[in-house]
This record gives C-alpha cells, structure tokens and sequence, in this order.
C-alpha cells in the first residue's frame, strides 16, 4: 500500500492531507495567517495520530510546487524535504495551479467548451495563472498575468472561462464577457496536491531531495531594512 502525505503551504491555508493508494484518509487545514512555520510540524502529528500511522509508514511526501507565497513555498519545501531525507522516501512536487485546477474540475460539470483557470494573488494587479481542461490537460502554461479589460480575451472569445482562487475577485470587475464564470471561496489544497501526487508516484515522477527548490515563477526580491 502506498501512503502519502501532502503538504499545502503556497497560500495563507495551511492544508495537509493523507492519502493512502490514491484514497484520502484525512485533512486538516489551518485558516491563520503567517502560521506555516509554528503549526505545520504539530499538524502533521496530529493526523498521523488521528490515522493510526507513523511516519515510517511513509512512501512518500508531495508538496505544492508553486507559485505562491515565497514564504509559504519554502517552509512546505524545507519541511518536505527534511521528511524525505529522515524516512529516506521520494519527494513529489505538485505545480499549484493544476491542483486548483484538479480540485474544481472533481465538482464541475464537464463541457467541451469550458476551461479552467486558476488564478493565485501576486499583488497590486497581478496574479498566477493558467489555464486548463477539465481533464487535466494543459491549455496556457503557468505565467504572471497584468490584470486589465484584454486579459485573456481571445480564450473568452472562444471558450468559456470558469475563474476562481484568491486572485480571480480582482479580475471579476474588469471582465465583460457571457463566457465567463467566478467561484469564490476555492483555496489550494493538500487533498488535491494528493490525489496527483499518487498519479506521479505511479510515473516514479520525483524531485531530487537535496536540490530541489519550488517553483516560484517570478525572481525572489529581498529588501535591506534601513537603520536607524
């Protein structure tokens, strides 16, 4: 039996999830901001025990991949990556938005015209995005998109757009479109980042333990505080 266990740390939910052959066994998620570091080791406990598992029963660990929050990136990664090399198991990394992208696509109606699109907050009038068919295939390869009237419009011309993520409300007042829909309330999620991450343990699609880095799409910017 293969068990996985799925860490979600791309957004401010904190999400874990446990899989067992493709199965969910259990989730939990912690709707805090900047918790990531202080909660996500106690949460991983706390399921376990919840399961009846141990660590050692371990196959592997998946972790979103990326875009998101740069912070929330590199503790999933860090603490994935410290499981991996403990337990001597692979490590899975699961891009974000096809997860999203999963995640929808379980409750919505398929349609030969629909297309999914994730979009992830990168602040002022940008996000993360893609786009996707409902069975998975993907349409537009993850990028940074400037918000504005014209974004993507030769896909809403053309198909119908179903928009949802953290990042989809600022899109919502700008578009002009019949073929365009908005889900509100969809966060990225471990349960999703699992069910792939089966699918990938499968293909023996692993990431190398001790170079691997998340996929953080734009250049990471740091700042020198000012003294005093």
């Amino acid at each position: 039996m293969t068990l996985i266990l799925s860490l979600e740390t791309s957004s401010p939910v904190c999400s874990i999830a446990l899989h067992r052959d493709g199965q969910l066994l259990s989730q939990t998620e912690l709707r805090l901001e900047k918790s990531h570091s202080s909660h996500l080791s106690l949460l991983i406990q706390q399921l376990l025990d919840n399961t009846s598992t141990t660590l050692q029963e371990l196959a592997a660990v998946a972790v979103s991949d990326g875009p998101g929050s740069y912070t929330g990136l590199r503790i999933g990664g860090a603490a994935a990556k410290g499981l991996c090399y403990a337990l001597d198991i692979p490590l899975i990394a699961i891009g974000t938005l096809p997860a999203m992208a999963r995640q929808v696509a379980a409750y919505t109606p398929p349609a030969e015209d629909l297309l999914l699109c994730p979009m992830l907050d990168a602040r002022r009038m940008e996000v993360y995005s893609a786009l996707y068919a409902p069975d998975g295939r993907e349409v537009l390869a993850p990028a940074p998109l400037i918000l504005d009237s014209e974004t993507l419009a030769e896909q809403l011309a053309h198909h119908r757009l179903l928009f949802f993520g953290n990042g989809a409300a600022k899109f919502a007042p700008l578009v002009d479109s019949a073929n365009a829909g908005f889900l509100t309330d969809v966060e990225p999620s471990a349960v999703a980042v699992g069910a792939l991450a089966y699918e990938a343990f499968l293909r023996q699609d692993f990431r190398d333990v001790a170079y691997y880095e998340p996929f953080y799409l734009k250049e990471v910017h740091t700042t020198t505080p000012k003294a005093k």
